[in-house]
């Protein structure tokens, strides 16, 4: 019997030494979470930063309106060296003026206004780099209606049709580039019946 009594009683003070080493670890892994919380907390600080840097753009657009009406006195109607350009549904009405070469549309600088895209400044900038005044006449427009896509394409319109105003011996020069021509090409309307203009539903024979 007192074999058995003493056998017991290590096995019991083996299970209670056991149980204190496994409840260490868990009281590691309670003290993990505490670095996360520093690190979440130091997160917002660029976000803080990036929006306090946003609102200087608006003063800068306030000035633009009040540098193009500054320059055009009475209005874009009031103007002498006018032209209006269209394409699909985009209309651009466009004032020239002498100066260095700057193209302000709807009151912000044309490279803001495309989104640097350099196709749609390419229509912008060709009429006049085909006279070679691309730094001898301002360009202020009014556009409207369609995409960037339409307003680049009517702008150049609008500033050959104004050149044109400047002198008539533009003529020859723009029509060769095809500057004066307007293109007619419009959306074709959908059709009844049909999914698009043309495309019609899958069809089944059975």
């Amino acid at each position: 019997m007192a074999l058995t009594v003493s056998s017991l009683a290590t096995s019991l003070s083996s299970l209670s030494f056991s149980s204190q080493v496994s409840l260490k670890p868990n009281a590691h892994a309670l003290a993990c979470p505490k670095p996360l919380s520093v690190s979440l907390a130091s997160r917002p600080s660029p976000l803080a930063v990036s929006a306090a840097a946003a609102p200087p753009s608006e003063p800068e657009a306030a000035n633009l309106r009040k540098y193009v009406k500054s320059r055009l006195p009475g209005g874009f109607a009031a103007q002498s060296i006018f032209g209006t350009g269209r394409r699909k549904c985009a209309i651009a009405r466009v004032v020239l003026q002498e100066g260095t070469g700057k193209v302000i549309i709807n009151y912000r600088d044309a490279k803001e206004y495309l989104q640097g895209n350099p196709l749609w400044l390419q229509y912008v900038k060709v009429p006049l780099m085909t006279l070679g005044y691309e730094s001898s006449y301002d360009v202020f427009v009014k556009a409207h209606g369609g995409g960037l896509s339409g307003q680049a394409q009517a702008i150049s319109l609008g500033i050959a049709r104004a050149l044109l105003k400047v002198s008539e011996d533009h003529r020859s020069p723009l029509r060769e580039e095809g500057l004066l021509t307007r293109d007619s090409r419009v959306v074709e309307r959908k059709k009844v019946g049909l999914k698009k203009a043309r495309k019609a539903p899958q069809f089944s024979k059975r």
